[in-house]
């Protein structure tokens, strides 16, 4: 008869490897975007047959990996008032959104070696949703420009803020500058065309 004790306990060890593989993996993505699995299961402390039998590739590794961080993201971003005027919950937003793509753009890096665009825009899907209402109330307010769709103006704020985070970590532009620049250019994007 199976023993119900060895069997949570095997499951509990499976959770604690899996959680160990996936913040080893963010840590070493984030020193080296493109750091292999031997190096990960390394790590981990981990052997490489514990490492595959939780994450057959790099690919399911990382897609795992920016999906639990994003969820993670949007946890944080639950809790941003975006209420009041729409061009000040704008700014909100933004500021709160570099934060989280600057501390993870490496990560991001990462990512985009391994999983397409299409993939990594369906990770933020919920981010994207709270962009589109801000966006659609602003714009019934009078706030931001209604001459183009919402879903290409919500493409655009991540977009920008995207591009922000790849040059910032091609040093291209400099961190310093980063925010500002993004919380700048997001505004006249969205900017009422009206006089």
């Amino acid at each position: 008869m199976p023993n119900v004790h060895e069997g949570k306990a095997r499951r509990a060890d499976a959770v604690r490897n899996r959680d160990g593989i996936l913040d080893a993996a963010l840590e070493l993505f984030l020193e080296n975007p493109r750091a292999n699995m031997a190096e990960i299961a390394s790590a981990a402390g981990v052997g490489r047959v514990t490492l595959y039998g939780h994450f057959a590739s790099r690919t399911e590794l990382m897609d795992v990996l920016f999906e639990r961080t994003v969820t993670r993201a949007e946890e944080q971003l639950s809790r941003l008032d975006l209420e009041g005027d729409p061009a000040a919950a704008l700014e909100r937003l933004v500021v709160s959104s570099w934060r989280i793509v600057d501390a993870f753009h490496r990560l991001l890096g990462a990512a985009e070696y391994e999983l397409s665009p299409d993939r990594i825009r369906e990770h933020h899907h919920k981010p994207m949703q709270r962009v589109s209402q801000l966006i659609a109330r602003g714009r019934s307010e009078g706030a931001f420009r209604n001459d183009q769709p919402v879903g290409w103006l919500t493409a655009c704020f991540y977009a920008l803020l995207h591009t922000a985070a790849s040059e910032v970590r091609t040093g291209r532009l400099a961190e310093a500058d980063a925010q500002s620049a993004v919380v700048a250019s997001i505004a006249a994007v969205l900017a009422s065309q009206t006089a």
